[in-house]
């Protein structure tokens, strides 16, 4: 099975991992170089010690299986030495997601993310046989993506028990809100939790949770790390409060959505990716008026403060 470079014991995919935006030029196609330098930032300069590439904050509903294909393989050739790369591999397609999966094992990545089938609203049986034909297709660990806001359909405690045989699941990105079923999961199996809800990502660490796949990684990457350290010495205070200095991030990628809101704030703090593809439009003026004044407030210098005049 494939090792992933900032894997520790417990922590399969290491700490803190963003879900990277995919960078577009003015004319929207895919950038390749803007996604090798911003996955480049990501790690050296801001804290991460992985990143997940074509996730729902990549916009993998809007991009082609051969532009996935492209930015997986420039990340990886970026950072992958130094990195986790987590592919996101998970469709409404059993099939499909198959050939992302060995399509993405292929390109180099360390690890799979799959999310929840959208959409079909499969029973329980279905969701376990579906994660199961995906981990059964490579050699990549696989980290299961619990978001039934997207998907409708949650994964069952008593599902994610079965999937939690396999050998090749390692983890669970629990966006669902639930901190009673997690923990029941932590404490009858061996799959690691990761936070996928950032306003809940301390709340999380004190169930159980072993690290963070974040929106808000793209810009704070650096405190969530603090907050996790700090947590873990023993020191909640202090975890709570990086927590309670971050709560303006929160709010504005609350209400703005997650790729609106790091498309944003990157251009903000200088680097940028481009807009979003429809149906996500551009930030409106109002939006990006919000997301300055709350990362203001948070402390981060705007190299870029510009932008929100735009």
């Amino acid at each position: 099975m494939t090792v992933c470079p900032t894997a520790i014991p417990g922590r399969p995919f290491g700490r803190v991992l963003t879900a990277m935006v995919t960078p577009f030029d003015e004319d929207g196609n895919l950038d390749l170089t803007l996604a090798q330098e911003l996955a480049t930032y990501l790690v050296d300069s801001v804290g991460n010690d992985g990143l997940v590439v074509n996730g729902t904050t990549g916009e993998s509903p809007t991009t082609s299986d051969r532009e996935k294909e492209q930015l997986l393989r420039a990340v990886v050739e970026a950072v992958g030495d130094r990195a986790t790369v987590v592919a996101g591999a998970g469709t409404n397609n059993t099939e499909h997601s198959l050939e992302l999966a060995r399509t993405a094992e292929k390109a180099g990545a360390h690890g799979l993310l799959v999310v929840t089938p959208y959409y079909s609203r499969p029973p329980q049986e279905g969701l376990f046989q579906h994660f199961w034909a995906v981990a059964d297709a490579t050699e990549l660990p696989v980290m299961l993506y619990d978001i039934p806001p997207r998907s409708v359909v949650p994964i069952q405690v008593d599902t994610l028990k079965r999937l939690a045989e396999h050998p090749q699941i390692k983890a669970v990105k629990d966006s669902k809100h639930d901190l009673l079923s997690g923990s029941e999961v932590l404490a009858s199996t061996d799959l690691a939790y990761y936070s996928g809800e950032d306003p809940l990502n301390l709340p999380w660490l004190s169930v159980g949770a072993v690290g963070f796949v974040s929106v808000i990684g793209h810009v704070v990457g650096d405190r969530l790390r603090q907050m996790l350290d700090a947590y873990e010495a023993g020191d909640v205070a202090g975890a709570r409060d990086v927590h309670n200095g971050l709560l303006p991030v929160y709010r504005s990628m609350n209400f703005v959505g997650g790729v609106i809101f790091s498309k944003t704030a990157l251009r903000l703090c200088g680097y940028e990716t481009g807009q979003p593809r429809l149906p996500l439009p551009a930030a409106t003026e109002e939006q990006v008026r919000l997301i300055t004044s709350d990362l203001w407030d948070a402390g981060l210098v705007l190299v870029n403060p510009d932008a929100a005049q735009r």
